[in-house]
């Protein structure tokens, strides 16, 4: 997942502008700058930027107590930037107003991108507090920006008069992103209605982080506590002494505790033995943000997408999905719901057809009940067992954390764009944990500074994704800062990282992300890094996965951990033809989920469900998936992509990102694979040029045509169905 970046992180580009003036429309009442008020102190680590390379964050300096006056002195100054651009007497141009505003508010990106990304991967109560309070605040510096009618009347002129401003094509496409989304963010409603929705903003800014802590909070609290080791029966002795350690820790001296994932299904499903267990796991799972307390979902649910609702018929659409989508390459509801519909039945389909198998190896064994969701990973490995001769087990002795970032993740990047990498130990980070690594391009110069997040902490959400501290700015002379952080459960000291298969991938999936930050080259900052549609930039970063299997990168780095003996050739194959084992389940699990999401924001104000349970089971029921076996990914309480991280409407994009990412790894097997001229040309016109063209226009420039669907529906095993 590419975390997702708000017009104030923005950073700015430009290289040429255009300087020819247009007349200025007839001025709407000046714009009040803020204020005067006291400079930033000197010694707050975000005052200037940072002298370490790169202008990497200086960790070591930064203090819980330093962002909330960073956050309030950089809305000054970008108030007061915007105030200049807007009272400027000059007639509008390109570079006095569109180039103008992508340089400003630096200060606010500096504290707004690092106090992001800490808050999501090292939070603590005061973070919270700050995240809380600064949220709404936000909003309404955004809505200030946005709605003033005076800055909006030189971006309107100038976008009105665009054909005679002889601008290249990338200012041509920032212009019309402007003007787009200034009348996205209201600048043509009434006096009246500007007020209206910068209410809706805030409130939904600080329901929104709230929704974020909540789900941190309750999969804390909710962490399954089993009082004997007899009951984490299949589980390896790493993994038991883990969940004891992780009981001490909570003051359970003498138990044991399983932390929870963020997903539904829990890792440890598919190896627990005692089905007690199991069914008590996926209870727990199940039950988050849904079980009453302080950190119950329910409401908060229903009155984001109430507002959010609300907020879409205000600006002149049918539902929150419309006004979302609108800006993606999808465009509309109706694209969505047609992939999913046509998806839905075949997955399921198969999905059944797995749970007959898994029922068989039931019946055999005479476990005298019928699969449920809990049962479904641990019987998978026995089906996948008995069909390949192999289960999970085997595979992750050859999968050492250090062994796969250097020998395959950097090896992989290596072969196919010619870059290399060498670990630094001098700069510092928010956490023991943390590496940091120079990337170096093929020429030798460095390209990048890469950061890796990779183990799981209490404090740190859920999942996998990246984010950008530094996105490439030529105008500024940045380069890219890149983090990647993933949930790996982190092994008692002294005891190696193994991963899992599903580990392997999301690390190969998020340097893909990664990969899309560092080879930005492009003029201004909107468009700069992974800064694209939700539904285009997942696809890099799955084409990235294409490298975990294939056979190179495979035997490069599949290495015993304890002998360094490659994983055995039959092992390997094995891998190879088990790629669409388990697909029903995979597509129709991810399916459930984004027609859930589809289904809360397609809905008018007054549609809103006063019951969240039975609005998600009829929502499953009405489209085909609600097979009980295969429950959703994420459930409504604890869907974070699409109630807090930006992806509301937008979680269908991982698949309609695959269609694109499926025929493009049909282009690199027709074009020899993982090869130099390969990876050049995918990041001469793809990678490197971030948002700045339409994004189905930059895979055309790739690919030479239009995507085909064939591939995908090959990959999940969705032909003949």
């Amino acid at each position: 997942m590419k975390q997702p970046h708000s017009f104030i992180v923005a950073a700015s580009i430009a290289l040429a502008y255009a300087t020819t003036a247009i007349p200025a429309a007839a001025a709407p009442a000046a714009f009040t700058a803020p204020a005067p008020a006291a400079a930033l102190d000197a010694s707050n680590p975000f005052a200037k930027a940072s002298t370490l390379p790169f202008h990497y964050p200086p960790f070591d300096k930064i203090k819980d107590e330093h962002f909330k006056p960073a956050f309030e002195a950089g809305m000054r100054e970008h108030l007061k930037e915007v105030a200049a651009i807007a009272n400027n007497k000059a007639a509008p141009t390109f570079d006095n107003t569109i180039v103008a505003m992508e340089r400003a508010g630096q200060l606010l990106a500096r504290v707004s991108t690092t106090f992001s990304n800490l808050q999501g991967a090292n939070t603590n109560d005061k973070l919270d507090a700050i995240d809380r309070e600064m949220s709404p605040k936000l909003a309404a510096h955004q809505d200030e920006i946005y709605l003033n009618d005076q800055l909006w009347q030189r971006v309107k002129t100038l976008y009105d008069h665009r054909d005679v401003l002889r601008l290249d094509a990338e200012s041509t496409h920032l212009l019309a992103r402007y003007h787009r989304d200034f009348v996205r963010a209201g600048a043509k409603l009434s006096a009246a209605d500007k007020e209206k929705l910068k209410a809706y903003n805030g409130e939904i800014a600080s329901l929104q982080s709230t929704f974020a802590q909540n789900v941190l909070k309750e999969a804390n609290a909710s962490a399954l506590v089993v009082g004997s080791r007899a009951e984490l029966a299949g589980l390896s002795s790493a993994e038991i002494d883990a969940a004891a350690a992780e009981a001490r820790k909570r003051g359970l001296d003498g138990k044991f505790v399983i932390a929870l994932a963020n997903t539904t299904g829990q890792p440890l499903l598919a190896s627990l033995t005692d089905r007690g267990t199991r069914e008590r796991l996926m209870a727990a799972s199940t039950a988050r943000g849904s079980r009453g307390g302080e950190f119950d979902s329910r409401a908060l649910v229903q009155r984001l997408t109430r507002l959010r609702a609300e907020k879409a018929t205000l600006l002149g659409y049918p539902n929150y999905a419309a006004y979302s989508l609108e800006v993606e390459t999808a465009k509309t509801p109706e694209a969505v719901n047609k992939l999913l519909g046509e998806l839905a039945l075949p997955a399921v389909n198969n999905a059944k057809k797995e749970a007959a198998e898994i029922q068989k190896v039931i019946d055999t064994e005479k476990g005298g009940f019928q699969v449920a969701a809990h049962d479904w990973a641990f019987y998978t490995d026995k089906v996948r067992q008995a069909k390949y001769a192999f289960d999970e087990s085997q595979l992750k002795p050859y999968f050492e954390l250090n062994n796969v970032v250097q020998n395959g993740v950097f090896f992989a990047a290596n072969k196919e764009f010619g870059i290399s990498f060498k670990e630094r130990h001098d700069l510092p980070v928010y956490d023991p944990d943390v590496r940091v690594f120079d990337v170096f391009d093929a020429n030798g110069k460095q390209l990048a500074i890469f950061v890796m997040d990779y183990y799981a902490r209490p404090n740190k959400q859920g999942g996998a994704w990246m984010n950008e501290y530094v996105t490439q700015s030529a105008l500024l002379g940045n380069h890219p800062v890149v983090a990647n952080h993933l949930n790996i459960p982190k092994p008692p000291a002294g005891q190696p990282t193994l991963l899992t298969y599903d580990e392997v991938r999301t690390a190969f999936h998020e340097f893909g992300h990664a990969l899309h930050g560092m080879f930005s080259n492009v003029k201004y900052p909107t468009f700069g890094g992974a800064n694209t549609p939700r539904d285009f930039v997942e696809y890099p970063s799955q084409v990235n996965e294409m490298w975990a299997t294939w056979p190179e990168v495979l035997a490069n780095y599949a290495k015993h951990y304890q002998t360094g003996a490659p994983m055995p050739k039959e092992l390997l194959d094995k891998v190879q033809a088990s790629k669409k084992f388990n697909m029903g389940y995979i597509t129709t699990e991810y399916l459930a989920a984004s027609l859930l999401d589809q289904r809360w924001h397609q809905l008018t104000p007054s549609q809103i469900p006063t019951d969240v349970p039975g609005f998600e089971a009829a929502a499953l029921r009405d489209a085909g998936v609600d097979f009980a076996p295969v429950p959703p990914r994420y459930r409504t309480t604890y869907f974070s992509h699409s109630f807090s991280l930006g992806y509301s409407a937008g979680y269908y994009a991982y698949l309609w990102s695959e269609k694109l990412d499926a025929d493009t790894v049909e282009w690199f097997k027709e074009n020899g694979g993982l090869l130099r001229k390969n990876g050049d040309h995918f990041r001469q016109t793809l990678l490197s040029r971030g948002g700045s063209l339409d994004a189905m226009d930059l895979f055309r420039n790739f690919r030479g045509r239009d995507a085909k669907i064939e591939p995908l529906l090959e990959r999940r095993g969705l032909t003949g169905n």
